[in-house]
């Protein structure tokens, strides 16, 4: 494909890199195979176009750099005022393929969630239907586990095309605060998109939180097409600026939740293993039994069929769908009970309103204790560490405070900016013992919830990332202990 069509409309000058012929494209010198067009992205911490010599002597065909960023190669090089947005949307004029109807879903918790819940309406309807997000690839056929929440703009490019390609009609995908501010989903050709919720996370890259939900809004003031459905989550603090964020975009708002317009929530049940909730949707009522626990997962599970909803579902069969949802791993999943019953959950529970999103959740159906397990992870925003804690102590009933993963800082010194806002919990920084001690204290009545890691298989330490399962852990402590 030569770099006239990939670099579309938008990139007026292209100079001597018009003609030439890319057979590939790369934003990382070393993954750079002969043919292909580097793109020079600069990042937190190195700039791309430190590279370029490296990607020409691996056989790069063309270099993409900045405005204003003097590169000497002998290949075409072709300056641009944004690299990356240049990047997605080359990725997608490259691979062209993708499922026919794509929603993706922002915010702070529920992502995973509800584009697990969509892609399972979807399914219930009929559709070949896929999500892509933090838990990894589910499709027809498929479950490949992953770990970014917003994949790279080839990757995901390439991903859409194999799952078109495989016959998938309709896919979900999760939009992290930094792929969209990355531009990671410029390119994809969105019918709907949906708004969670916002609460204190990733500050460590967002210089406030203005910037971070501004970032979020991308999804609605530059990447859905004006007129398309914008589903939001009316009952959170943030609710308001997305939905005036989207009609100033001239979305078509629909709102979900006890103030919802286009599917509100009149009544809900609480039960240990499921919520019977009363649903008003376009003057129709109906009863749902959703089989999972906590407050939050019946938010989720409207935002979903909001969004099936709005992309051809009828009320009827998305309502019927929601009785038969299946958790993401990881989020408030019930992975063992002990003898006297006591119930024992993983989640993934990494931020302050998350935490205090489970907890809350947890207590309507706990006549006993509720016990959490937390940690924080290294190498991010430590201002929410003695918030978690204080927050950990005043919702449950007993707190450990252990190790998430600390990868670059001292695990002792992250447990004490943590302890700092935790009076009265117990530290026992080795995990394992943290989850077994937890385990051994259950009793008739309790609820254990271990936070942090949910679905997560690894535990990074220093640069090391060690094989670890919160799932596997729990599930061996309540066997030893003969709980």
């Amino acid at each position: 494909m030569k770099i006239s069509d990939l670099a579309g409309p938008e990139t007026k000058d292209l100079g001597n890199a018009a003609a030439t012929d890319v057979g590939g494209l790369a934003s990382d010198s070393r993954k750079v195979k002969p043919g292909d067009l580097f793109v020079a992205l600069s990042g937190s911490r190195a700039d791309g176009a430190a590279f370029v010599a490296d990607a020409v002597s691996r056989g790069a065909a063309a270099v993409v750099v900045a405005d204003g960023v003097a590169v000497e190669a002998p290949v075409p090089v072709l300056a641009v005022a944004e690299p990356r947005r240049f990047l997605a949307l080359a990725a997608a004029r490259f691979y062209g393929r993708q499922p026919e109807t794509m929603v993706a879903v922002t915010g702070t918790a529920g992502k995973t969630s509800v584009a697990s819940f969509t892609r399972q309406i979807w399914t219930h309807a009929g559709h070949a239907a896929a999500m892509i997000g933090t838990t990894g690839v589910i499709a027809p056929g498929r479950n490949d586990y992953g770990s970014l929440t917003t994949p790279d703009p080839v990757s995901l490019h390439a991903l859409l095309a194999e799952l078109a390609d495989a016959g998938v009609t309709h896919a979900a995908m999760e939009a992290s605060s930094h792929g969209l501010d990355q531009a990671r989903l410029d390119g994809v050709r969105l019918a709907a998109g949906a708004f969670t919720n916002l609460g204190r996370d990733h500050m460590d890259y967002h210089p406030t939180v203005e910037h971070y939900m501004a970032s979020k809004m991308r999804l609605f003031d530059t990447l859905l097409p004006r007129g398309a459905p914008a589903v939001i989550n009316a009952d959170d603090e943030w609710s308001g600026r997305a939905i005036e964020a989207a009609r100033k975009a001239g979305l078509d708002v629909r709102t979900t939740g006890r103030r919802g317009d286009y599917l509100c929530l009149k009544r809900v049940e609480h039960f240990r293993h499921k919520q019977t909730a009363e649903i008003h949707a376009g003057g129709e009522i109906f009863e749902v039994h959703v089989p999972l626990a906590g407050d939050f997962q019946v938010a989720n599970a409207l935002v979903a069929a909001g969004l099936a909803m709005s992309t051809g579902v009828s009320a009827t069969v998305a309502m019927a769908a929601l009785d038969r949802l299946v958790g993401a791993s990881g989020r408030l999943e019930l992975v063992g009970h002990a003898r006297n019953g006591a119930l024992a959950y993983v989640d993934y529970a990494h931020k302050p309103d998350a935490l205090e999103n489970v907890l809350a959740s947890v207590r309507p159906f706990t006549t006993g204790r509720v016990i959490v397990v937390f940690g924080c992870g290294g190498d991010r925003d430590k201002g929410k560490r003695p918030i978690m804690g204080e927050i950990a102590t005043r919702l449950a009933d007993v707190v450990i405070v252990t190790d998430d993963n600390p990868r670059s800082e001292v695990p002792e010194a992250i447990r004490a900016e943590i302890m700092a806002g935790a009076a009265g919990a117990t530290e026992i920084g080795d995990r394992s013992q943290a989850i077994r001690a937890a385990v051994g204290m259950l009793q008739s009545g309790d609820t254990l919830i271990v936070a942090g890691k949910g679905h997560e298989e690894g535990q990074t330490v220093g640069a090391v990332t060690l094989p670890f399962s919160d799932h596997a852990e729990v599930r061996k402590a309540l066997a030893e202990t003969g709980r």
